[in-house]
Order: C-alpha cells, then sequence, then structure tokens
C-alpha cells in the first residue's frame, strides 16, 4: 500500500468511516491544525535530548493530539461507530492532567510577570512551545468554529493546552516571563 493515494488530487478527502468532504472542510481544517501542532510541538520535543520534565509532557500531550485528530475526524452521527471500532473518545480526564501539571509548575515558583518575548532569552525549546502556543490558539479557533456536534472538551483542552505551553516555555527559560 502506498501513502500516496492520489484520491485528494481533485480537492476531496474522507473523514473517518469514508465519509467524502471536501478539503476546506471545517473539521478538515481543524484537524489540520491540531496537525500542524503537532508538528510544532515535535520541534519542542526534539530539543529535549536526554529527556526533560518539559519532553515528557510534550509527549503526553502529542498522544492526546493523535485521539483528539480522529475524533475530529469523525462526524457525529459516525461517533458509535467509533467508540465500537474500540477508538478511544477524548474525554475530559487529560485536561485534569494540564491543570495539574501547570499547578505544579506554578506552585514550584515560575515567575510570569509582563509579556514574554518569544526567542528572546535564546532557548531553543522555549521558542519552540510559544510557537507550537500560537498554533494551538488557531487550533482552538478552527475547532469553535466547529458547530456539529463536538465534545465541547476538546475546545477546553486546547483552550488549556496554549497556557500550558505559555507556562512551559517559560519553565524552559529558567522561570522568569521578560516582564516587557
Amino acid at each position: 500500500m502506498s501513502i500516496s493515494t492520489r484520491r485528494g488530487d481533485g480537492g476531496k478527502t474522507e473523514l473517518m468511516f469514508g465519509r467524502p468532504v471536501s478539503k476546506s472542510h471545517p473539521r478538515v481544517l481543524a484537524g489540520g491544525a491540531v496537525d500542524e501542532l503537532n508538528a510544532a510541538l515535535g520541534l519542542a520535543r526534539a530539543g529535549c535530548r536526554g529527556g526533560c520534565e518539559i519532553g515528557d509532557l510534550v509527549a503526553a500531550v502529542q498522544g492526546d493530539l493523535v485521539l483528539l485528530m480522529g475524533e475530529l475526524a469523525t462526524l457525529p452521527e459516525d461517533l458509535e461507530k467509533y467508540a465500537a471500532k474500540g477508538f478511544e473518545r477524548f474525554g475530559g480526564a487529560r485536561i485534569d492532567k494540564l491543570d495539574a501539571w501547570v499547578d505544579a509548575v506554578e506552585g514550584g515558583g515560575v515567575r510570569f510577570e509582563g509579556w514574554a518575548m518569544p526567542g528572546a532569552a535564546g532557548d531553543l525549546v522555549a521558542a519552540h512551545l510559544d510557537f507550537a502556543r500560537t498554533v494551538c490558539r488557531r487550533a482552538e479557533r478552527s475547532v469553535v468554529e466547529l458547530d456539529d456536534g463536538i465534545d465541547p472538551e476538546i475546545q477546553r483542552y486546547l483552550n488549556r493546552l496554549s497556557d500550558a505551553l505559555w507556562l512551559a516555555a517559560r519553565r524552559s527559560e529558567g522561570g522568569a516571563g521578560e516582564g516587557e
């Protein structure tokens, strides 16, 4: 089987369960934005060679995003089939994990006064995390545009994730925002 199916040459693609849609369909756009977020996070994760706390967080989030993309690629009328095939629904427990991480970092003394200037601290991981945060906000806006039965926990997760990414960038920089 080849990765190049050539079925998308005419501007169409398929959602889960063979549902044909335009490549400009809101679900495709939202899924694409989340896919871009996953790739942007890969840059930050790659900077954590040898392992680090932020790399572990990013790896967990990337796993969450794969599940999230599967659900975005499934129309509401196919969610029962999705579950019957053994695909995990997204759910809110992932939000609790993000909240716990944020609470731990904030409780650990990470300061966040004023604005942060991405890249100013010279920390490449932090700069990639700031970039991923902006992609996350775009993904969130794309999900908000879906008004067809999308699980509201997905939107909440992306909102919380952008906050966690901002905080992770500050943590990577050594715990202080720029204050400018």
